[in-house]
C-alpha cells in the first residue's frame, strides 16, 4: 500500500459543489471531497454524480465515504468504482473490518466516535490503512457531550486525550497522523496556534474547512529560517565531534538529531 504523502494542508470541500474542486486544489495541498457531512442525505446522489463527472488528480484527492454499515456505504463505493481516486477517508472508523471493508484502496482512517478511538491501534494495524485522523465533534457527539472546547477555546480533556490516542497508534504502525480541523473560520491567530502544536507533536498534515486556512496550517508546519540554520549548525557539530556533545548551552544525543534532521526535511533541504 502506498504510503501517505499528502499534506501538510488539507481541505474538506462538499462532493456536491463540484464547481469548487479544481478552486480548492489551488488552494490545498490535498483536498478531501466530502460525501459525508458536508452534504445532505437528499443531495448524495447527486454528490455522487458529481465526483464522477468532475475528475480531478488523483494524487491529490481523498475522497470521503459514509461510514460502513450505513445505507450510502455501497453506493459511494460503487461511485468510487468508477474514478481514478484510491485514497478513501472512512467516517467513523471503528475497526480494522471497517478498513478491510474498502479492500485495495488506501485508507485514511477517520477514528471519530469513542469506540474508533479505543480501537484505533488495530486500525491503525490494518494492511491498507495509510494514515489515522480523529475528529472532535464528532467523538463529544458519541459520548452525550455538548461541546469539545472549552470557553477559552481549549480542547477539553477527553478530546486531547483522544488525539494523543490517534497520533500515537499511528507512529506505533508507522502511519501518517492528521489533525482535527479548526472551526473558528477567523481565528488565524488560534489555528496557528494549534497548527504549530501539530507539527511539533508529529502530525504529518492537519484538515481544514475553509480556504483562507492554508496559508496558517503551512506557516504552522514550516520550519523558520532560525530553525532551519540551528539545525544545520547542530548537524555539522556532530559530524565534528559524534556521539552526545555539547552544543550553544544543550546537550545533544540522536534524538535531537533526529529533530534537527526532521527540520531539514521539512524544509526541503539535504539531510546531513
Amino acid at each position: 500500500m502506498t504510503a501517505f504523502t499528502m499534506g501538510p494542508a488539507i481541505l474538506f470541500c462538499p462532493a456536491d459543489r463540484p464547481d469548487r474542486y479544481a478552486k480548492a486544489l489551488e488552494r490545498a495541498d490535498a483536498v478531501i471531497i466530502d460525501l459525508e457531512d458536508a452534504v445532505a442525505p437528499g443531495n448524495r446522489e447527486a454528490a455522487r454524480a458529481a465526483l464522477i463527472g468532475h475528475p480531478q488528480d488523483p494524487e491529490r484527492i481523498i475522497v470521503r465515504v459514509n461510514p460502513v454499515g450505513s445505507t450510502d456505504f455501497a453506493a459511494d463505493l460503487a461511485a468510487l468504482g468508477s474514478t481514478q481516486y484510491r485514497t478513501v477517508m472512512l467516517a467513523k472508523t471503528e475497526s480494522a473490518a471497517d478498513a478491510a471493508a474498502l479492500g485495495d484502496y488506501s485508507v485514511v482512517a477517520l477514528c471519530e466516535t469513542a469506540l474508533g478511538v479505543l480501537n484505533s491501534p488495530q486500525i491503525a494495524a490494518a494492511p491498507n490503512v495509510v494514515a489515522l485522523m480523529w475528529g472532535a465533534e464528532d467523538l463529544i457527539a458519541s459520548l452525550g457531550g455538548s461541546s469539545s472546547r472549552t470557553e477559552s477555546g481549549a480542547y477539553r480533556d477527553v478530546a486531547l486525550h483522544a488525539r494523543s490516542q490517534v497520533l500515537l497508534t499511528a507512529g506505533a504502525h508507522g502511519k501518517a497522523a492528521i489533525d482535527s480541523v479548526y472551526l473558528d473560520i477567523g481565528d488565524h491567530a488560534g489555528l496557528l496556534v494549534e497548527s504549530l502544536d501539530a507539527q511539533a507533536s508529529g502530525f504529518g498534515a492537519k484538515a481544514s474547512i475553509h480556504p483562507g486556512q492554508m496559508p496558517v496550517i503551512r506557516q504552522g508546519f514550516a520550519p523558520t529560517p532560525d530553525q532551519v540554520e540551528r539545525a544545520e549548525r547542530m548537524l555539522d557539530a556532530a559530524a565534528r565531534n559524534g556521539g552526545v556533545f555539547a552544543f550553544e548551552g544543550q546537550m545533544v544525543d540522536e534524538p535531537l538529531l533526529r529533530h534537527a534532521r526532521a527540520v531539514l526535511e521539512r524544509s526541503g533541504k539535504e539531510v546531513q
